[in-house]
């Protein structure tokens, strides 16, 4: 198993930054992808971001050029760094782990809520 527990969400206002870090513990050597999904009531999970054991990265069009995924592999941790950040991704941000290199995930974070303020 694996245990995915992220931090760093808050609110901010339209153009503003955040942080996101979720630290991955457990049987983490099964692990070859990591990513960063955005919920929001009534709507379908979003992927925005992904990255694999060999570095390799894929960001939804929503948020690319806008959010950085990143990893301390001595920490167990991925970062999701948010700029400009628009109304529109207010959302519950959670991490997930996949085992394949594909986004189908196989471990979920509970997720910390991101709140854009206009």
């Amino acid at each position: 198993q694996v245990q995915l527990v992220e931090s760093g969400g808050g609110l901010v206002q339209a153009g503003g930054s955040l942080r996101l870090s979720c630290v991955a513990s457990g049987s983490i050597n099964r692990i070859n992808l990591m990513g960063w999904y955005r919920q929001t009531p009534g709507k379908q999970r979003e992927v925005v971001a992904g990255i694999t054991s060999g570095g390799s990265i894929n960001y939804a069009d929503s948020v690319k050029g806008r959010f950085a995924i990143s990893r301390d592999n001595a920490k167990n941790t991925i970062y999701l760094q948010m700029n400009n950040l628009k109304p529109e991704d207010t959302a519950i941000y959670g991490c997930a782990a996949a085992e394949k290199f594909s986004f189908e995930f196989d471990y979920w974070g509970q997720g910390t809520q991101v709140t854009v303020s206009s």
